[in-house]
């Protein structure tokens, strides 16, 4: 029996079990990894022993000596934007029907951290990285992430994009991708086919994967309807509520909107621009139209409850799964895949009036 002055008790090994059972250690691990048929007679006497002794196998040891760990690895930029944290869920509802442990990690926006924790992910053997949500692509980022797709994939891994495209073609990489522009032109062209004519594009990074893509989806709505847009009205810069509250608020200071309705970048910037708005003395969605992005939640509560452009989230997620750890299946040949977007409707807009 074990003293407990003497220290915590020494975990049971591979050693200790073939021990009990009376076979070798190789024999254990043939049992534990399946590798190799091994008698039922020694079987059995492996697992009695495997019980006596509540033997753990070194999942991390299991992991280095495996062609992979069996784990899928998720990178967010920060583990506080919903956006991230909805595809997220859907990833790991898969990776658990797919028998897989999911790990998740931070990126903090910074391409550097980005890169590191690749690094240190390949090491450990990870089954499939995932990377959620665009960034702003540069020479010198796509060159590393195209090193490491292809250096994961040599190691039987899978680098996998979810929320951006790929930083060039014939990649070993998985792509699972939404239609941004689509979901803006498709906000964009309800707005001018009402009558709006100054439609301000309110947020978004410059040189940003996603940005882009939604720009041009502006840019295209104004084509189709034979208006040039102004360009004074993408009012890049930021992403978040703040940043849509005090654009607004900075316009309405400085005089009036020089718009009738807004296309948001994200909901929550749709309610920070929805609050300024309000406290301006304007009404809504009278005085100004407004439509956000990704259909959180939130736009149901707001007032007027926000028309959107509804992001397949959990699909998102559970695809990038599938994609990556059936790639070998017909079914999944193709690796570059985008779902589509969609307009929801809500109280949020009006046709354009003139406005004194």
């Amino acid at each position: 029996m074990h003293d407990p002055q003497d220290g915590p008790p020494r975990a049971a090994t591979i050693r200790d079990v073939a021990a009990r059972a009376g076979v070798s250690p190789a024999t254990v691990s043939r049992v534990l990894t399946g590798s190799r048929p091994v008698s039922s007679a020694a079987q059995a006497r492996i697992q009695r022993a495997i019980k006596e002794l509540d033997y753990v196998v070194n999942a991390q040891a299991r992991a280095l000596s495996a062609p992979h760990s069996r784990t899928v690895a998720i990178l967010l930029p920060a583990l506080s934007w919903q956006f991230h944290n909805r595809v997220a869920s859907g990833i790991e509802q898969q990776a658990i029907n797919e028998d897989r442990l999911c790990v998740v990690c931070s990126t903090r926006s910074n391409p550097d951290r980005e890169i590191a924790l690749l690094e240190t992910l390949r090491q450990h053997n990870t089954e499939a990285v995932v990377l959620i949500g665009g960034t702003v692509v540069t020479p010198h980022y796509a060159e590393r992430i195209a090193r490491f797709a292809r250096v994961l994939d040599a190691s039987g891994s899978r680098l996998v994009l979810c929320g951006r495209p790929a930083p060039e073609p014939d990649l070993p990489i998985t792509v699972v991708n939404y239609d941004h522009e689509g979901g803006a032109h498709a906000a964009v062209s309800h707005l001018l086919s009402l009558g709006h004519r100054s439609i301000a594009l309110l947020g978004g990074t410059p040189h940003h994967t996603t940005t882009d893509l939604r720009v041009a989806g502006y840019r295209r709505a104004h084509e189709d309807h034979g208006i040039t847009p102004d360009p004074g009205l993408l009012l890049l810069g930021g992403t978040d509520r703040t940043f849509g509250y005090t654009t607004v608020r900075s316009h309405l200071a400085a005089g009036r909107l020089p718009y009738t309705a807004a296309f948001c970048f994200d909901d929550y910037l749709a309610a920070g621009a929805m609050a300024a708005a309000r406290e301006g003395g304007l009404s809504l969605p009278d005085d100004l139209s407004l439509i956000g992005y990704n259909d959180e939640p939130i736009c149901a509560d707001l007032y007027p409850p926000l028309n959107s452009v509804h992001v397949p989230f959990d699909e998102l997620g559970r695809t990038a799964v599938r994609m990556a750890l059936h790639r070998d299946d017909p079914m999944y040949s193709d690796q570059d895949v985008m779902l589509g977007t969609h307009l929801v409707m809500r109280q949020s807009v009006r046709s354009a009036r003139a406005r004194p």
